[in-house]
């Protein structure tokens, strides 16, 4: 059986949620195995979670070379990991660092490479949300080795107990790959709540806050969700752009996404409609974000959210 690379997404040896859930897809098309870029001091944690999940081989690659750098020594690595294992697929999660990575693989392997996957069958063929996600289509990469990134939340991580067998490999990283590097870094004040691309619930608002966003985050946080907004509730200063949700903001797919207060007009639903079930509040009963969902609420969020949180921690005990 041939193997499938998956890139691990990971913070301080931490192994993301998504890398979980692309293990279980690498599982459909081959045998997977996980390829850590870190420190070497936290490779072992990293490999015991990673063949938890599924991953039969682990490939270590101290980041000391790498470190410090942007995105092309990391294509170097995958590159050369390619050419000696000769993977059936390399799997890449679909963040923006991600796909520059994998974008940079596709070329440096001339292989062909899908962004932003939501699927992946058995035969390798791919399933995308396409044209701001009216539509769905299928692909499949015909050219060299597939690669492909694939959006957090599109598969549940499973768990099988794999061997997790740990493989040191040394990249050679090319002076040129080195050429962009990072000169100064400050850490993201942690809000204790989930990533927004990354959540498996996600709680919105827009206009309709009026800038009071203290339901929303009130609900989120019962739910452990994530925070999102609108473009208007951005662009009126009510959050950062980092929250922003649509065509010129994140996209995200969660398991729930409620929307409170956002009208749905097709810039927000490009970045939400491929949620898997989509709750609305909306005091205006033809806004279009009705159109798109499962349940929809019509009320005033300022009245509906608190109400709703309070049953949600009453159900929690």
């Amino acid at each position: 059986m041939s193997e499938v690379l998956v890139l691990v997404d990971h913070v301080d040896g931490a192994v993301s949620k998504p890398t979980l859930e692309l293990l279980a897809l690498a599982g459909r098309l081959g045998e997977p195995s996980a390829v850590f870029i870190g420190p070497a001091g936290s490779a072992s944690d990293a490999a015991a979670r990673l063949g938890e999940y599924g991953a039969a081989k682990v490939y270590t690659v101290d980041d000391t070379e790498v470190k410090g750098y942007l995105v092309a020594p990391k294509a170097e690595v995958l590159a050369q990991l390619v050419e000696k294992t000769s993977p059936a697929a390399v799997l890449v999660v679909s963040s923006y660092e991600g796909k520059e990575i994998a974008a940079r693989l596709a070329i440096k392997t001339k292989s062909g490479l899908i962004t932003d996957a939501v699927d992946i069958a058995a035969d390798g063929t791919t399933t995308q949300a396409v044209f701001a996600g009216n539509y769905s289509v299928q692909a499949k990469v015909t050219s060299g080795t597939p690669i492909v990134t694939v959006k957090p939340n599109s598969a549940a991580p499973e768990k099988s107990d794999a061997a997790g067998t740990v493989e040191e490999f040394a990249a050679t990283i090319s002076d040129s790959a080195k050429k962009a590097q990072i000169v100064a870094s400050q850490p993201r004040q942690s809000s204790g709540r989930p990533e927004l691309t990354e959540a498996a619930i996600v709680v919105s608002g827009g206009r309709g806050t009026g800038g009071d966003f203290a339901p929303v985050e009130g609900l989120a946080d019962a739910l452990g969700a994530a925070v999102g907004a609108s473009r208007a509730a951005v662009d009126s200063g009510w959050m950062p752009h980092s929250f922003q949700v649509g065509q010129t903001g994140k996209t995200v797919s969660p398991q729930l996404y409620v929307a409170n207060g956002i009208s749905g007009a097709i810039q927000h639903r490009a970045g939400m409609q491929t949620s898997k079930t989509i709750v609305a509040v909306n005091k205006d009963e033809e806004a279009p974000i009705f159109e798109l969902v499962d349940f929809g609420v019509v009320g005033d969020l300022h009245a509906v959210l608190p109400a709703l949180t309070d049953k949600v921690k009453e159900r929690k005990g």
